[in-house]
């Protein structure tokens, strides 16, 4: 904004922007900050997920959480999705990151279809609160995090927030939690329903999820170090280079 103004002959600084836009109400839409840091108490799993094919739909499971600015406030959405299939299994909004909330949608996703594979979800101090992996534990899930700095890690659930943003939290501009709660209540059955999937060749994800058909998903790396085999140990937080490529697989 300082850039802006200054190209149109305003001679401003960044401290008086800030001043205009709290007196104007304008703020920024960006992220809320904090949404990935970690526990110091908590442990951090390695990432088991590069190089593995993705063949199949319970196979991986990823969960990860933004921030939705409102009219009125700000909320957190986290979701679940089968990385196969790109079907989202689960959501929920909550106006604060405690892991209880995590912990209600991970529970509902495995009444609903049954535990995983694999989970795998970013070092956000929710994810790894002993309550929450205490839930994939009692499962038999083997638990992966994204390494530090690595935003590919969790690329399909990064995806996903990008569309349900364009799609319609920026269109719509919800007011408050109830209105955003409502209208997405309504999205996510279009999302996994109706709307085509280009990686999926035009197919929705509940249909390739259903099906077994048509889905798939691989990260590829070709600088990092190699997967580490579920079960093997490795340096948990690694940072890493990015990935050059991720690809989806039949």
């Amino acid at each position: 904004m300082v850039v802006e103004l200054r190209t149109q002959g305003h001679e401003v600084n960044r401290k008086c922007v800030q001043r205009l836009m709290r007196g104007m109400g304008l703020a920024a839409i960006a992220p809320g900050p904090h949404t990935r840091r970690p526990h110091p108490q908590h442990k951090v799993y390695p990432y088991l997920l590069r190089g593995v094919a993705v063949t199949r739909p319970n196979q991986v499971w990823s969960a990860d959480m933004t921030y939705i600015r409102l009219a009125r406030g700000f909320c957190y959405l986290v979701a679940i999705m089968d990385w196969y299939s790109r079907k989202v299994l689960s959501w929920r909004l909550s106006n604060t990151m405690e892991a209880s909330f995590c912990i209600d949608y991970l529970e509902g996703a495995l009444q609903r279809y049954g535990p995983p594979e694999v989970f795998n979800s970013d070092q956000g101090s929710q994810f790894t609160a002993e309550s929450f992996t205490g839930v994939l534990k009692r499962e038999g899930v083997t638990i992966s995090m994204d390494g530090r700095g690595r935003a590919f890690d969790n690329i399909f659930v990064e995806r996903l927030w990008r569309t349900v943003k364009y799609e319609d939290i920026d269109l719509k501009g919800y007011a408050d939690l109830a209105e955003v709660t409502l209208g997405l209540t309504e999205y996510f059955p279009f999302y996994n329903d109706e709307r085509p999937h280009t990686a999926l060749a035009n197919e929705t994800p509940a249909m390739v999820y259903r099906t077994q058909r048509g889905g798939g998903a691989l990260i590829v790396d070709n600088y990092g170090p190699a997967a580490t085999p579920p079960g093997e140990p490795a340096a948990p937080g690694q940072r890493c280079s990015a990935v050059k490529e991720v690809q989806a697989v039949a």
